[in-house]
């Protein structure tokens, strides 16, 4: 570790944060202030020798940078927006007279409808995150995966570990249909209503991937597949498939809102970390 000779043990004056590893410092703890990088790290980081401690040494560490959490639903909102504004200029542009008239009675494609379907159930469910959001629940929306066109919907980092939720506004009972058993291999087909979505649950799990290859190995990855608008029936309805969860908003929320073995700081941490790897997107 590097360590300037000028490094001074100080009593934070105000909270402040890690340089190594991001830890937060409250105020009057003790730590050690680098004048040349006007930062200050722990005192298990600091190799140097010993010093006295003096409140007259007190100093202003930099202020903590604020992770912002992102929009919920921005990129599948963009995307709509984007396909429908490009319909209507190749509309006026071919039609200049009937444009408006032909906009008015020929409905968008469905291809384009889904984006704003997809970005409403994103932006219900984070509305619905946001109200539970604290220091030991915290949310990204909307991150993009790097190097690929791929995001995922929300991240709930809490003390039960890190939560990977895909937001689906579908219409339908979800339910899970086994096939095989014991002489034949064992399919487990994810259906909402008479559709098959088996689909939806290997992309949770690629999701799932990504964020466990960006922590330590002991942090607990949890998939989940929430359904908005779904048709559930009034006793269970939940279930999990190879691992990722199916349920509803309101089966959510207790489980990110439970005890668990991680604490306020770690749970910052974690938030921290998964933020600067998977930006907005």
């Amino acid at each position: 570790m590097d360590g300037g000779t000028d490094d001074t043990r100080i009593l934070l004056r105000y909270a402040g944060s890690c340089r190594i590893c991001g830890v937060p410092l409250p105020a009057r703890a003790e730590a050690v202030y680098e004048p040349t990088t006007k930062t200050v790290r722990c005192i298990s980081h600091d190799e140097s020798s010993p010093v006295e401690t003096s409140v007259a040494s007190v100093v202003e560490p930099a202020a903590v940078a604020v992770v912002e959490s992102g929009t919920a639903g921005a990129s599948a909102r963009r995307e709509f927006e984007r396909r429908k504004t490009k319909r209507e200029e190749r509309i006026r542009t071919k039609h200049p007279k009937l444009g408006c008239l032909i906009l008015a009675l020929a409905d968008e494609r469905q291809s384009t409808t889904a984006w704003d379907t997809g970005a409403a159930g994103e932006e219900r469910l984070g509305k619905g995150l946001d109200r539970l959001a604290s220091d030991t629940l915290r949310l990204l929306h909307d991150r993009r995966i790097p190097r690929t066109r791929a995001n995922i919907d929300h991240l709930a980092v809490t003390p039960g570990g890190v939560y990977v939720i895909d937001a689906k506004k579908y219409r339908g009972r979800p339910h899970l249909k086994i096939e095989g058993g014991i002489f034949r291999p064992r399919i487990e087909r994810l259906l909402v209503g008479s559709r098959d979505c088996t689909k939806l649950v290997d992309g949770v799990l690629k999701q799932v991937d990504v964020v466990r290859g960006l922590l330590d190995i002991d942090v607990q990855v949890h998939g989940v597949l929430c359904f908005i608008d779904a048709e559930w029936p009034l006793i269970g309805g939940t279930f999990t498939t190879r691992g990722v969860q199916a349920l509803w908003p309101n089966k959510l929320h207790p489980q990110l809102q439970a005890e668990g073995p991680y604490t306020r700081e770690t749970i910052a941490e974690i938030h921290r970390k998964l933020a600067h790897a998977l930006p907005s997107a």
